[in-house]
């Protein structure tokens, strides 16, 4: 199987699908079928690898209000989650503990084998529905090493959706020179929300100063896809591929193939 590194170097504009799972245990919006969860999230990733993205990614979307890091009994059940999702794919798999919990992300990645994780503030200082969010980047960076796994990639937002810049001054140029040298892996370029539009001109902006892989985080859609990719070496798409966008909805197969069509495969 290819890892995530592979799939970045060998095949140009990769995509990874999100399994985005059903609130928690331990998050407020729980239902109280942990069946259901666990089942939806595997589901969502066979349907991804079968619609043929690249790598599947994890991550408590639906756990709202989503708190900076998340309670032990939500790191379990998401680890539950990784932990089934990894057995049924054949793909590379990563970890979101959001909003921005990267030693839960990294923990989980390493107990279940995983390829990569996603850290929302990894150098920039945000201002959201969980306050004031420093970055992680020292925390994280630190953590791989003690834990002897820099096999997981981390892929670092700038100036990351849902959020603004404590300091609004600072351009999206300095974040992504600042993620480089602080050990990002790939830098993701997001939207202003879920599933809006990465701005075009954001990420050629962001290509023109660092030499790592740049990402589209939010808002490809079959009609723009093509004109992403000329620019952009891979996309994370999620709510794209459910019916109506909703995070809540099972991965539909068709819009996962609507999505891949124009790209030829």
């Amino acid at each position: 199987m290819k890892s995530i590194n592979d799939v970045i170097k060998v095949r140009g504009g990769f995509i990874i699908g999100m399994v985005h799972c059903l609130p928690l245990p331990g998050s407020p919006s729980y239902q109280g079928d942990i069946n259901k969860v666990m089942e939806q999230a595997v589901e969502d990733a066979k349907t991804l690898e079968r619609g043929g993205v690249d790598a599947v990614m994890v991550e408590n979307t639906n756990d709202s209000p989503f708190t900076e890091l998340i309670s032990k009994t939500q790191v379990a059940a998401l680890s539950a989650a990784t932990a089934l999702v990894k057995k049924e794919v054949n793909i590379p798999v990563g970890v979101d503990a959001s909003f921005n919990d990267c030693e839960a992300s990294l923990g989980i990645a390493v107990a279940n084998g995983c390829d990569f994780i996603r850290v929302p503030a990894f150098v920039d200082t945000v201002v959201n529905w969980c306050g004031i969010v420093t970055p992680c980047a020292y925390k994280v960076i630190d953590l791989r090493k003690r834990l002897n796994a820099e096999n997981v990639m981390l892929l670092c937002d700038i100036q990351v959706k849902h959020s603004n810049m404590l300091l609004s001054q600072v351009p999206i140029e300095e974040s992504a020179k600042n993620a480089v040298a602080a050990g990002a892996d790939a830098i993701v370029v997001t939207g202003t929300t879920t599933g809006a539009e990465t701005p075009i001109d954001m990420i050629q902006r962001v290509k023109n100063v660092v030499n790592i892989p740049v990402m589209a985080g939010s808002g490809i859609n079959p009609n723009d896809i093509a004109e992403q990719f000329k620019i952009a070496d891979g996309a994370i798409v999620g709510s794209t591929f459910k019916k109506g966008g909703l995070t809540t909805n099972p991965v539909d197969y068709e819009l996962v193939r609507k999505l891949l069509a124009p790209l030829g495969r």
